[in-house]
């Protein structure tokens, strides 16, 4: 059987990832073919941009309606002060095809809601949260669960941060096991206060998921919440249980 082919520019580029037997070339021709959908473009985000576009993924997309701030700078790692009043999905996809000008990007510069999510989402097998707010995650993780997706979330807030990674082709707890209802106080890096490094932690991690999960890696984060902290540099897993009580329970299996 004839082995797959890869471009000799892309070879020379992607070298030290073929390098690795559980990529090799043909696990590179699956990231050139993939297709990711990354729903916030801040400090989660922009470091799951520049990894993603690093990495070969072919298909990006990106969604998010703000404007850059000065407040964005410290951590949101695509943008310079050039770029404040420029919206973060053109800024971001800028940035992107400059590191592959190879990538296919499509932006949705709006606010994701119940009405727009499956025309934003249903093309992408692959979504990402990158959102500041419960009642987002949640809309998301509804709507994965219903199409069968794989979600990426993570969450952080001052110190801390959490990662899931739910691929809802299995049977697997979802996100509103982990937190039925949105909470009466948002807490999120506005309110709250954010160290610059974890952002680059969690979106690197997500980024990192990501690629497993194109990959068809084995993953022991699937039906586990990591929770990591960017002051004593502690990761732990702990597992996520079913809740009966889920109101997705009927999508469970």
């Amino acid at each position: 059987m004839r082995k797959p082919s890869i471009k000799s520019t892309d070879f020379q580029k992607y070298y030290k990832q073929l390098m690795l037997k559980k990529i090799g070339i043909s696990g590179q021709k699956k990231i050139f073919k993939s297709k990711v959908l990354i729903i916030g473009a801040g400090g989660l985000g922009c470091p799951l941009i520049l990894y993603l576009a690093y990495s070969g993924v072919g298909n990006l997309g990106i969604v998010d309606h703000d404007k850059i701030e000065l407040s964005n700078l410290s951590r949101q790692i695509l943008f310079t002060k050039k770029d404040i009043g420029k919206y973060k999905t053109s800024v971001s996809k800028k940035v992107a095809r400059e590191i592959n000008k190879k990538i296919i990007i499509k932006t949705f510069t709006q606010k994701i809601n119940r009405l727009n999510i499956n025309k934003i989402a249903r093309d992408y097998p692959i979504i990402c949260d990158g959102t500041d707010n419960f009642e987002t995650r949640l809309l998301i993780n509804d709507y994965c669960i219903k199409y069968k997706k794989i979600l990426i979330s993570s969450a952080i807030n001052r110190f801390d941060g959490q990662l899931f990674n739910f691929d809802f082709r299995k049977k697997t707890p979802c996100f509103r096991c982990f937190m039925p209802e949105s909470p009466n106080e948002n807490l999120n890096c506005e309110s709250e206060g954010i160290m610059t490094t974890l952002a680059g932690i969690a979106g690197s991690l997500q980024a990192n998921e990501v690629i497993k999960s194109i990959l068809s890696i084995k993953n022991n984060l699937n039906g586990n919440i990591m929770i990591f902290n960017a002051l004593n540099s502690d990761f732990r897993k702990v597992k996520l249980l079913k809740n009966p009580n889920c109101k997705n329970s009927l999508f469970h299996g």
